[in-house]
């Protein structure tokens, strides 16, 4: 699976680790529903940094399509909502 970071890059990530993923999705979607500002930045971070650990990153000059896209580090709580639909970042 190919995961785009948004102003970051691509990363090849194994399927095996999509539940991992998926689990800190519904952590985050849980903290903007409540607008927990400071659980969903915790979270968006630990998202980030678990794509980044689990998967290698594409060459900069790689233009793989991106079976999933997350957010920039910076987003903010309302760019990430603008970003999700029913389902969370991830698709379950």
């Amino acid at each position: 699976m190919i995961v785009r970071i948004m102003g970051e890059g691509q990363v090849r990530l194994d399927d095996v680790h999509l539940a991992e993923l998926n689990q800190l999705d519904d952590e985050l979607l849980a903290e903007m529903e409540s607008g927990d500002g400071e659980g969903f930045r915790r979270t968006l971070t630990a998202l980030l940094d678990a794509v980044r650990r689990l998967g290698g990153p594409l060459p900069d000059d790689s233009l793989e399509p991106s079976d999933l896209i997350l957010p920039s580090p910076d987003a903010t709580l309302d760019e990430v909502r603008a970003l999700l639909s029913d389902d969370g970042l991830i698709p379950g």
